[in-house]
């Protein structure tokens, strides 16, 4: 059993008078570990879940005298998928209010939809988290190093999403990560949202995919999809809110040869990249052996940083005479780049970049030293 990194948070927040937002992709595990949490914690708990019409039905009612009847045994209150439920943001801070002592944790697999429901009206009163596919630093706790790097190929090509984890055969893998996208990951972008023609977004993940860790034109992709550049990024705003894909900008302090104005696109877990491409070839014979170490170091990155509570913005950093650093961290005022290579190969801080900012510290991140740079 594998203790997501999150589940000590929210148990030290279960005692405020607050409403949890729990976020992720569809499948990562936030029902899990909610029933992780209802074991560790001594609570009253109602349980409901936003796709039930009865869920629906018990709390359409917006008003003090049926909330308090409806919670007076309770007090943790827990809205599995609240998106699907109308009005969410008005009625669960009506009960936060006026309900004495409750804890609301509302989860979604949708951050436009929840987002636009419970923002406004929970401003002050939330606390946001987000769950991620399985990170490294959790696996830790049940793995030896040695099986940590002996994994690693696995990692890179089949992802971290809990069920796989109780799947032997790669066979079994590939499937399940099929069924995923297909049914799964699109599907809040297509109940939401008056996509036309839904198989545009597949084609665009498509072009995402071949392009990860390299700029990425939005005119060029409408171009190839036949469809606007304001589609485009409607699209790729979408499947950052259903938490497929995030965006990484560039950095700059307002040098002319720095490049800011393009983004690069990035999977939040290469199992999903590689289930888009249907390409699940081992490493061995892979040709996009640097974009899969580039997506998996990042994610892994990310999920380590944010479950540890750290603040910091990510850039990339490239010029237009091609001088590039895959990441740029800046934290307090200071700079820190980092070019991320599969096997050492002794990279150099670029003399574009030691000249602009001398104070920045460099590092190459490789399949040697990785493993302290996600948590490990």
């Amino acid at each position: 059993m594998i203790t997501r990194a999150l589940l000590s948070n929210l148990v030290q927040h279960i005692h405020l008078q607050k409403v949890t937002v729990l976020l992720g992709a569809r499948r990562v595990g936030k029902t899990a570990l909610l029933k992780a949490l209802a074991e560790a914690v001594d609570a009253q708990i109602l349980w409901l879940n936003g796709e039930d019409a009865d869920a629906a039905a018990l709390l359409a009612d917006r008003s003090i005298s049926n909330y308090k009847r409806l919670l007076a045994p309770y007090n943790l209150l827990i809205i599995d998928e609240a998106q699907y439920l109308p009005d969410i943001g008005r009625k669960v801070k009506l009960m936060i209010d006026e309900v004495q002592p409750l804890h609301i944790i509302l989860t979604g697999s949708s951050a436009f939809s929840l987002s636009q429901e419970a923002g406004e009206p929970l401003v002050g009163r939330s606390i946001t988290h987000h769950l991620y596919p399985i990170a490294q630093s959790e696996l830790a706790q049940t793995e030896s190093l040695l099986q940590t790097r002996q994994q690693l190929p696995d990692r890179l090509i089949y992802g971290g999403y809990p069920e796989l984890f109780a799947l032997p055969e790669h066979s079994q893998k590939e499937a399940y990560l099929r069924e995923l996208v297909q049914s799964y990951l699109l599907r809040d972008i297509l109940s939401f949202e008056a996509i036309r023609n839904p198989q545009k977004i597949q084609d665009l993940l498509k072009l995402i995919a071949h392009q990860v860790g390299a700029e990425v034109s939005l005119e060029e992709l409408g171009r190839k999809l036949q469809i606007s550049k304001n589609t485009v990024e409607r699209y790729l705003d979408l499947l950052t809110k259903v938490f497929v894909l995030y965006k990484r900008t560039g950095y700059s302090n307002n040098l002319r040869k720095e490049i800011t104005k393009s983004s690069r696109w990035y999977f939040y877990d290469n199992g999903i990249r590689n289930a888009v491409l249907q390409n699940f070839s081992p490493l061995v014979l892979r040709q996009d052996v640097g974009m899969l170490w580039e997506n998996y170091v990042l994610a892994e990155r990310l999920k380590f940083q944010n479950y540890s509570g750290t603040a910091v913005n990510r850039f990339f950093w490239r010029t237009y005479d091609q001088q590039e650093i895959d990441l740029v961290e800046e934290r307090e005022g200071r700079l820190t780049g980092y070019e991320l290579k599969f096997k050492p190969r002794g990279a150099r801080v670029p003399a574009a970049f030691s000249k602009a900012y001398p104070e920045a510290v460099f590092e190459e991140i490789s399949t040697e030293n990785y493993l302290p740079f996600i948590g490990v």
